[in-house]
């Protein structure tokens, strides 16, 4: 199943099918390490709900609801 990145539940993997986002925006994710086939894991969301930690490759990131909207995932699993 495909969905967007903000929607992966936390403890779940997604890889990255597809991104969204263009110019400056889709650049940042590029350089984050964020490119079609990486493994992101959702490991937790912050007492408001946004932004969410996410573990890509060896490092822990948190994105806003904004940016990883437009990033596509396939759920891979718990």
């Amino acid at each position: 199943m495909i969905v967007q990145l903000s929607q992966l539940e936390i403890g779940y993997r997604g890889r990255v099918t597809n991104l969204l986002s263009e110019g400056l925006s889709r650049r940042r994710i590029l350089d984050l390490g964020i490119v079609p086939g990486t493994v992101i894991t959702a490991i937790r969301k912050s007492p408001l709900g946004d932004p969410i930690a996410y573990k890509i490759k060896e490092a822990v990131i948190a994105l806003r609801k904004e940016e990883s909207s437009k990033i596509l995932v396939q759920v891979i699993d718990k």
